[in-house]
């Protein structure tokens, strides 16, 4: 056990100020939990797999590069699907898309 070398407080606290740190201890209280400072420190759940190229990556060639280099890679990722999209972008003057 350890003993203070300070002297206890005079007077103790004031009423008002009791009950102001009362009320910000369960203000931090509640804010904390809000913010997820519950103490549970799970990571949060992976996404969703993509499956399908989406409609608006099929606007023009700088949007499907964007979607395709933006993608995660991985060893074991099925192809995506083009259920989504009617129409490929294509051009006469541009460049093909690289691939990495």
């Amino acid at each position: 056990m350890t003993t203070s070398t300070c002297p206890p407080p005079r007077g103790g606290s004031s009423p008002g100020r009791t009950a102001a740190l009362l009320g910000a201890s369960a203000l931090a209280s509640l804010f904390l939990a809000a913010c997820g400072g519950d103490g549970n420190n799970s990571p949060p759940p992976p996404p969703p797999p993509i499956t399908q190229v989406p409609a608006s990556a099929a606007a023009n060639d700088m949007a499907l590069e964007a979607f395709a280099f933006n993608l995660a890679t991985s060893d074991n990722a099925e192809p995506l699907g083009l259920d989504n999209i009617t129409t490929l972008p294509s051009s006469e003057t541009e460049e093909p898309i690289a691939t990495p």
